[in-house]
Parts: C-alpha cells; sequence; structure tokens
C-alpha cells in the first residue's frame, strides 16, 4: 500500500522541535508496517521565519519534498504546489505548525485523514478527524461527543532529551573543561543584540574564570559569516551598547571569534547540537524554541531578553508586526510597541520550561542588561554546583513524559489503517 503523509507546519522552532522527532518516528512505524509512504512537508508563512526552513526540512532524511512557504497559498486555495506535485489516493494530513485551520481545508480538498498536534488547545475539531493532544488539559474546553477523537501523547518538545547520546549508564559525560554555551538567536532583531552581550558577558566571566571555554552552536539557518557581522562594529550599531564588545571571525577547521582580549568563542555548525548541549555546565540564552530544547535537556540557562535598543526587535505577529516594519515610521511603532508589550508583560514568563512550571525555575533577565551583573550571575552558579543540579533536577521534572513523537506516529498509522478499511 502507498500512502502520502502531508505534514504542515511553518516556523524554525516548529521544524527542529516538531517535524525532526515526528518524521523519525513515522520512518520507523511505516517500515514496521511495510507501508511504503511518501511524506511531504508545506510550509505555511511565519512571522518567525528565517528563509531557510524549506533548506533545513529539505535536509532532514525521512522528508521526501518540501514546498516553501512563500507558495503556500497559491496551494491552499487551488490544490497545486509549485511544482505541481501528484497525490497519492490514500494519505493523511498531520498538522505540526502553523494555523489548525488549513488541516482542514486541505485535508478536504486532497480527501484525506487529518491529524493535528494540539499543543495548547484544539480547534475545528467537528472537521478533524484525530487530535494528538500535548496534556489532558486540552481536552477542557472539547464538549464530550467529541472526546474520542482525542488522545493525549505528551510533549514533542521532550523528544529531544531522548535523543541526545548517552552512555551506557544513561548519563551524558561532561568536558573535562567547564562550557558555557552561547545562544543568542537565529534572526537579525535578536542577533543584533544578543551577540554583542554574549559576547560582553563571555569576556566579564572569562577575566575570573579564564579556564572556561565558550561555545555557540550556529543556528541552521545562519552560516557563520553571517553570525560575525553582528561581531563587528561596521556593520553592527548595536555593539556600542555593550562596551563595544567585539570579534574577529577565523574561518579556521573550527571555526571561531576571537574577541580584543584573545577570548576564542568556538563556532558549532553541526545540527542538532544536542549532544554538545549537553555538555555545557550552563547556557546564556535569548527566548524561543532553543529555551524549550535547553529545558528538555536538563541544561541549566539563564534567559536574556535585553532592551537596550527597543526599535530593535521587529517580529511580533498580526498588526503589531506590520506596524513595526513600515518604512520610516516603522521604528517608532517598534519602540513604543515593545515598551507597552513589556509594561502589559510585567511578570509574565517566556522561557518555556518556566511556563510549563508556571514559576521561574531558570532565572529570566528583563531590561537594560549590564554584562559584568549577567557574569556575575552566572559565576555565582559555576561556582555552586549544587544550585545548577537543582536546576537540572527541576528541568527534567518538568519537562513531561517521552513517547510523543511515536504516539502520535501510531495516530497516524491508525489513520492509514482507517483508510484501507
Amino acid at each position: 500500500m502507498t500512502v502520502d503523509i502531508l505534514i504542515l507546519s511553518n516556523g524554525p522552532g516548529e521544524l527542529a522541535t516538531w517535524v525532526r522527532p515526528a518524521v523519525q518516528a513515522l520512518r520507523q512505524q511505516l517500515a514496521n508496517r511495510g507501508t511504503e509512504a511518501r511524506i511531504s512537508v508545506v510550509l505555511s508563512p511565519c512571522p518567525h521565519a528565517t528563509g531557510k526552513e524549506a533548506e533545513i526540512a529539505l535536509s532532514y532524511p525521512e522528508v521526501d519534498r518540501v514546498q516553501a512557504p512563500e507558495h503556500f497559498f497559491r496551494f491552499l486555495l487551488s490544490g497545486k504546489t509549485a511544482q505541481n506535485w501528484d497525490w497519492y489516493e490514500t494519505g493523511v494530513v498531520l498538522f505540526l505548525g502553523g494555523d489548525q485551520f488549513f488541516t482542514v481545508v486541505i485535508g478536504k480538498r486532497l480527501k484525506y485523514r487529518t491529524v493535528t498536534y494540539a499543543e495548547w488547545d484544539a480547534r475545528w475539531y467537528r472537521w478533524i478527524d484525530r487530535f494528538a493532544a500535548m496534556k489532558p488539559e486540552v481536552l477542557a474546553k472539547v464538549p464530550q461527543k467529541y472526546a474520542d477523537k482525542f488522545t493525549v501523547v505528551g510533549d514533542l518538545i521532550a523528544e529531544v532529551g531522548d535523543r541526545k547520546s548517552e552512555t551506557k549508564d544513561g548519563v551524558q559525560p561532561r568536558r573535562e573543561i567547564e562550557l558555557i554555551g552561547l545562544l543568542p538567536g537565529s534572526k537579525a532583531a535578536k542577533l543584533a543584540l544578543g551577540v554583542p552581550l554574549c559576547l560582553a558577558i563571555a569576556q566579564s566571566i572569562h577575566r575570573v574564570r579564564p579556564e572556561t571555554r565558550f561555545v555557540i552552536p550556529v543556528a541552521p539557518s545562519l552560516d557563520v559569516q553571517t553570525l560575525a557581522r553582528f561581531a563587528d562594529a561596521e556593520q553592527n550599531p548595536c555593539l556600542h551598547l555593550f562596551s563595544n564588545a567585539s570579534a574577529e571571525l577565523h574561518l579556521t577547521e573550527s571555526p571561531f571569534l576571537q574577541t580584543a582580549n584573545g577570548l576564542q568563542i568556538e563556532l558549532w555548525t553541526q545540527t542538532p547540537a544536542y549532544d554538545l548541549l549537553s555538555e555545557c555546565s550552563l547556557c546564556l540564552t535569548t527566548v524561543g524554541a532553543n529555551t524549550a530544547e535547553l529545558g528538555s535537556l536538563a541544561v541549566p540557562m539563564i534567559v536574556l531578553i535585553p532592551t537596550q535598543q527597543l526599535d530593535a526587535m521587529k517580529a511580533w505577529d498580526g498588526l503589531p508586526g506590520l506596524l513595526a516594519n513600515l518604512p520610516l515610521v516603522g521604528s517608532v511603532f517598534a519602540t513604543g510597541i515593545n515598551w507597552l508589550i513589556l509594561q502589559l508583560g510585567k511578570g509574565k514568563l517566556y522561557a518555556w520550561p518556566n511556563i510549563w512550571a508556571g514559576e521561574e525555575i531558570v532565572p529570566e533577565l528583563i531590561g537594560r542588561l549590564e554584562a559584568d551583573v549577567v557574569a556575575d550571575l552566572a559565576i555565582d552558579y559555576l561556582s555552586h554546583p549544587d544550585k545548577l543540579a537543582r536546576i537540572g533536577d527541576r528541568l527534567r521534572s518538568v519537562r513531561g513524559e517521552s513517547g510523543a513523537a511515536r504516539k502520535i506516529a501510531e495516530l497516524v498509522c491508525e489513520e492509514v489503517d482507517f483508510c484501507d478499511r
């Protein structure tokens, strides 16, 4: 039997933490059943996209074909892809990011069964065939007559913790040298502030703990040359906000950034970087999917949300995002929008592990961040391993049960069986 599995997704976070484990589990489940399947990924537009999402999805060996987001609405409205893909008679549409309504439209058009991964809420449950719910709470607002469509599968992001390499004792070995991971982001709006801030913090820590090593896991949507531009004072005007913490790129076999005081920061380009991150004693990170991945790996982190230049952040959804990106006046809108959001968001949690727990497990530092102050906090953690151990234990306790990808793959296979009846 030949089937099409069509995965709908959108942003870089969903691709890394949802699509990757799902397609791995699907291939294994389908192979075990002797089902010949073609896995396609169709991307919808995302305000947080980097432009390389199609390339990233196509790099997954389990995926056969990918359509980029710029062609999405033509496909949604007409059913035709940019490359005029053919479709098998039997198939399943699997929602892993974007708008759940797209699943209804495309499923009806292709006459395929539909499965939706519902992280926080479920929509269009009258027309979707099956739901893979992250938690039982998702079912709270669903009428009882639709409850049989729902299966609680757990958190897909928790799969990150299971996909890292482990020793026979189940413990990931750490480097003998203390290692700190720096995750400044993947988009220009975050990198403009994140790179110089991380460089300045690293230099402050290095002065006190000269044996400590630093590494930046380069996001798959970036290359080292692009990243290095944000460490160059001539190309990043935000460097002056952080003591002009610049660095020069060295393209050796193992590329690195070197600061003015000689500190070398390794640039790690292999993805996913789970094994590397698991070796870190501590990570300094911006908000986003990376906090979920670090949480699932139980790696202690300090979350940085610098507000030195409010007009730099223009990646909001909907009308705020449109206003912030208007020519000429966009920066004015961005400053006002970000100020308002920060005022309204006081007390709000931004890092995923904190959101899961409903309290601050890992510190979130918001405001005009000073590198020396952040460095002092990091040094305090590094000087007290028991504090880091407690954070790691708390992260393990909230990351949820693993196995969500396998359970989603099983639901997809059940829908394939339904079609074969």
